[in-house]
């Protein structure tokens, strides 16, 4: 107001000027005065404070709030680095492609099959004979091909031998064929009354002219003679059988097509498959057999054994038959004081203690029975026990009654998962003129031999395969020879095929379940370890799977057993279920209390001096605008 009026007087000096209270000066003065006093009048009065402010407004109020937001927005990165959980990369999309392509497309191998007709003169086409083996062959499996067989997969190659003739088709692909009279009459009739000698007399004739390729060796043959007498049909302990008699070509072609599918295939059992519940191979391919001589009373005897013997002579070939299969392991031990856990009862007319198989749930006496294994049976290896039970004198002989009221010949049962029970009676037990009472006896290796051979039929059960020596089909009964090792060839096949298809379902079901948890849990620590193992997993699922399409079925079934090892072991690792594990949850939970407070208050402030500052630059330019307008 002051700036105003001075403009608004005349430009004089102030020494010119007459003072305020001379006689000169008084009319002009007031004139003046009163012209400068009531010009601003209107301004000051169109003024107005709350909306309008003359000067701009200051931002060092707002860059100081700024930038303690700034700060703090700098910081949270390195916060979230100092709290941040390792994860080693994994290949989630093969995992998932791994789970998704083995539940789709089961597994299934291919299978040759060769059928050789000798002494039909009148048999021609090859080619048609071999169409309507395959055709029988489908018919018996069937549209539901079960994951470890061979399914539609599979060829037929048809040789017909005679005098005069040698003629066949050769569909297998594998450029295996059969070598013509390599089977004269005089082998025949010298070899083929002794099966197991004639047996390896065409095992040693097969491997020794065939020349195979492209089928690894694996070829399964029929052999069907015909001549006049009575059909017997054999299954040998390698890759071939043989039907002799008298035999027309339609009922050749319907016991071939069964051979191969229900005893090659299938391996003699109703079932296509082994259930996955009921494989007695742990998680990380082993199996340990732990063989137990129980004796309930020592008061009354003790008996020991020549385990060393045993191991090395009878059960060696075993653990080297199923190598492909399972890393099987061996130990025993002897146990005393071990009685069951109920009584016998006494049948006067077998003059012998009979227990049934409604007793078998409580024959195992969890409480006394200490059957304990060494460190090597930890982890998630399968243990198997085998008992050897002697019962005391009071109860022996102790015998087991079938349902159908017969006595068992092998008095053994098996209890799936766990293993097996043989009750052994010592030799005149029940004489009372023999002394066997505070003395130790040792088991003759003829008995042990006996209670291995059981052994073998209860562990074949526990494999799933048959434990008699033959199978009886539509067609009529087949005869299947025993292997010295348990386990033939064929049979072999059946369970690396079976378990190799298993193995291979169960680690893709790890590894999909291993997926879906690491990436539903971003919180999750995931090690280099767990990386690798899930990258040699994933190399060893698909060479297993190359193997099986070429037919190689002792390698597909190692490296598929490696795969789901390698599975089991990266989503069991210790890392994942670690303490320093936790969730995003749980972390905003322990960190907001500390920086929740602070931060909310650095934002309300920033957004308080940016409204402020809006407020007041608005003023400043509606001051502008108006002095402009004047």
């Amino acid at each position: 107001f002051r700036s105003r009026r001075l403009k608004a007087m005349p430009e004089t000096s102030v020494m010119e000027k007459p003072l305020l209270g001379s006689p000169a000066s008084t009319s002009g003065e007031v004139e003046e005065l009163a012209a400068g006093e009531l010009q601003p009048a209107p301004e000051s009065e169109s003024f107005d404070s709350s909306k309008m402010r003359k000067t701009k407004p200051g931002v060092k109020r707002l860059a100081l709030t700024l930038s303690v937001l700034i700060c703090f927005l700098f910081g949270a990165p390195f916060l979230l680095k100092s709290v941040e959980i390792y994860r080693s990369p994994l290949p989630f999309k093969d995992m998932d492609s791994l789970s998704s392509s083995i539940e789709s497309e089961p597994l299934l191998f291919p299978c040759q099959f060769q059928a050789v007709f000798l002494g039909f003169d009148e048999l021609k086409d090859a080619q048609k004979l071999g169409s309507s083996i395959a055709d029988h062959m489908r018919e018996i499996a069937g549209d539901d091909h079960v994951c470890g067989s061979c399914g539609s997969n599979f060829n037929v190659s048809v040789f017909i031998e005679s005098e005069n003739d040698c003629v066949g088709n050769q569909n297998d692909g594998s450029s295996c064929s059969w070598k013509c009279g390599l089977l004269k009459d005089a082998y025949l009739d010298t070899k083929r009354k002794d099966d197991d000698l004639f047996d390896e007399f065409l095992d040693a004739v097969l491997s020794n002219s065939q020349k195979c390729s492209g089928s690894n060796g694996n070829v399964y043959i029929v052999i069907v003679v015909n001549r006049n007498e009575e059909v017997r049909v054999v299954v040998g302990k390698h890759r071939h059988g043989w039907i002799t008699g008298r035999v027309s070509v339609a009922d050749a072609v319907v016991r071939i097509a069964e051979i191969f599918v229900n005893v090659f295939i299938n391996g003699g059992k109703d079932e296509g498959s082994i259930h996955g519940e009921f494989m007695p191979v742990g998680a990380d391919g082993r199996v340990v057999l732990s063989f137990s001589l129980l004796n309930a009373d020592p008061n009354d005897w003790i008996y020991d054994w020549d385990f060393q013997r045993v191991h090395k002579s009878l059960l060696t070939p075993v653990v080297e038959a199923l190598a492909p299969i399972a890393n099987v392991s061996i130990e025993s031990q002897i146990l005393y004081h071990t009685p069951k856990s109920f009584l016998s009862h006494w049948d006067e007319h077998r003059l012998s203690h009979i227990f049934n198989t409604k007793d078998l749930p409580f024959f195992v006496n969890s409480n006394e029975w200490h059957l304990d294994t060494s460190i090597v049976a930890g982890g998630r290896s399968k243990i198997l026990h085998i008992v050897v039970y002697i019962p005391s004198a009071k109860e022996c002989p102790l015998l087991l009654q079938l349902p159908n009221g017969e006595i068992s010949s092998t008095n053994s049962f098996i209890s799936p998962m766990w293993g097996g029970v043989i009750v052994w009676n010592p030799l005149g037990c029940s004489d009372t003129s023999v002394n066997l009472h505070h003395s130790k006896h040792t088991i003759r290796f003829q008995d042990l031999q006996n209670i291995v051979e059981i052994f073998m039929g209860q562990l074949r059960q526990l494999f799933g395969l048959k434990s008699q020596s033959f199978y009886v089909g539509s067609s009529g009964k087949v005869n299947l020879l025993a292997s010295r090792c348990g386990f033939t060839k064929w049979e072999l096949d059946v369970l690396s095929r079976q378990h190799a298809c298993f193995n291979l379902q169960s680690c893709a079901n790890t590894l999909g379940s291993l997926s879906r948890l690491v990436q539903s849990l971003p919180r999750m620590i995931i090690m280099d370890e767990i990386g690798k193992q899930v990258e040699y997993s994933l190399h060893a699922a698909r060479l297993a799977r190359s193997n099986a399409s070429l037919g190689v079925y002792d390698d597909s079934a190692v490296s598929s057993r490696q795969a789901r090892s390698l599975a089991e072991d990266a989503f069991f690792h210790p890392s994942i279920m670690s303490v320093s594990y936790y969730s995003f949850e749980h972390c905003f939970a322990v960190y907001s209390p500390f920086f929740l407070p602070v931060g909310l208050h650095v934002v309300l402030a920033v957004f308080k001096e940016w409204k402020r500052y809006k407020q007041e630059r608005s003023k400043y330019l509606a001051w502008k605008a108006k002095g402009i307008a004047s």
